[in-house]
């Protein structure tokens, strides 16, 4: 009996870490490169700036095994200017993700924290901006959030497994507040993809951005249009055939009741009030692997708007282009150079939209017109 006891307690110990196996990755990344702007509110502007192609940052990531094929996960992960050792995200300790939560192979993931809407999840890799290129191919004042201008706070997200090639997912962000829809946020999309093909669409509501410091987009480092009630939906279709790929994506953004944008601070017409803004963008691009160290991309995204006011109504609008090219040392590290012009034109609204901003620029332009190259490095950790 002593023998039998003692193969089944020997058996137990081994069993237990078997069943719940876990890891812990530290990793990051480090973008930093010279800009040159042709034109900072009316000067030539050179600078050195981190983190355009890709956000610099440290993180952790980890899993536990529960069995099952259920699993525990976490990630926290930091955003810093190489060029000065600040945090980034508003100086938030993990600024760009936080959240922990549970997945299973059979029936997806269910995490909560800081976290990533499903514009950004689904759509965004249709872009150029959530794929390859990064901040300065934006689209104009990134509306439509797809290069992560906010995350959302107090975030429940879920996100399925792949079911024959297609995944889907959505988030709701509480507000905190006392009133319910009171700087809250919800979203879902989802994607296809089959061989080369990638097909997307995404949809995300918020009520009163920015209202509030706690609620689900800050009204600090996250702070985009500030309205009472932002709304994007876009769908998008990327090919990739042998060393090419190809992209189109169309994004559509209303803020109501707009007040300012993170990027050109307060939007206050001539006369009357701004009632809404509406921004719709086609962008179409294309990457080619000249060989597997090279490759070169372009993008190019026509923007068209409707500026309402109770004085009139205005539609400006934007033409963006982007050249890039990268070179790879090594699996991790990589140089490469980018340049964007973005031109206004259309109807004047006698507001700071009137004037051009690729971001990434320093401030806007004093004209209809401004042009940034950058060259950068980029090492993966």
């Amino acid at each position: 009996m002593k023998k039998q006891l003692f193969v089944v307690s020997l058996l137990s110990a081994v069993a237990v870490p078997a069943f719940a196996q876990s890891t812990v990755t530290l990793y990051g990344l480090i973008d930093e490169g010279i800009n040159y702007t042709n034109n900072v509110g009316g000067h030539s502007h050179v600078a050195v700036e981190s983190g355009y192609t890709l956000g610099s940052r440290w993180g952790l990531k980890g899993t536990e095994d529960l069995g099952g094929g259920v699993k525990a996960l976490f990630q926290l992960e930091s955003g810093f200017a190489v060029d000065n050792g600040r945090s980034a995200q508003g100086g938030l300790l993990f600024g760009r993700q936080a959240y922990v939560g549970l997945s299973s192979n059979a029936l997806g993931s269910i995490t909560a924290g800081r976290q990533y809407d499903s514009l950004v999840d689904y759509l965004a890799q249709n872009t150029v901006t959530g794929n390859w290129g990064g901040y300065i191919f934006s689209h104009p004042y990134d509306n439509d959030n797809t290069i992560n201008t906010f995350r959302v706070n107090n975030t429940v997200k879920y996100a399925s497994p792949s079911l024959g090639g297609f995944k889907f997912g959505g988030t709701y962000s509480f507000s905190d507040d006392v009133k319910f829809a009171n700087n809250r946020q919800y979203s879902f999309g989802g994607q296809y993809t089959n061989g080369g093909l990638l097909v997307s669409a995404a949809y995300l509501q918020a009520d009163n951005p920015s209202a509030t410091s706690y609620g689900a987009i800050n009204n600090g480092g996250d702070q985009n249009f500030v309205g009472s009630k932002l709304r994007i939906f876009g769908a998008g279709a990327t090919y990739t055939v042998g060393a090419a790929a190809f992209g189109l994506v169309y994004t559509n953004t209303t803020v109501n009741d707009p007040q300012s944008s993170g990027y050109v601070g307060p939007i206050t017409p001539p006369t009357g009030t701004l009632t809404s803004l509406r921004f719709q963008n086609l962008e179409v691009n294309a990457k080619y692997q000249l060989s597997p160290s090279y490759w070169v991309g372009a993008m190019y995204t026509y923007t068209w708007a409707n500026f309402n006011a109770t004085s009139g109504k205005q539609h400006p609008n934007y033409h963006t282009l982007g050249l890039m090219g990268d070179y790879a040392f090594s699996k991790r590290t990589d140089v490469y150079v980018q340049a964007a012009y973005q031109r206004v034109g259309g109807d004047a609204t006698g507001t700071v939209l009137d004037k051009a901003l690729v971001l990434g620029a320093a401030n806007v332009s004093s004209t209809e017109s401004q042009f940034l190259v950058r060259l950068g490095i980029r090492h993966f950790f």
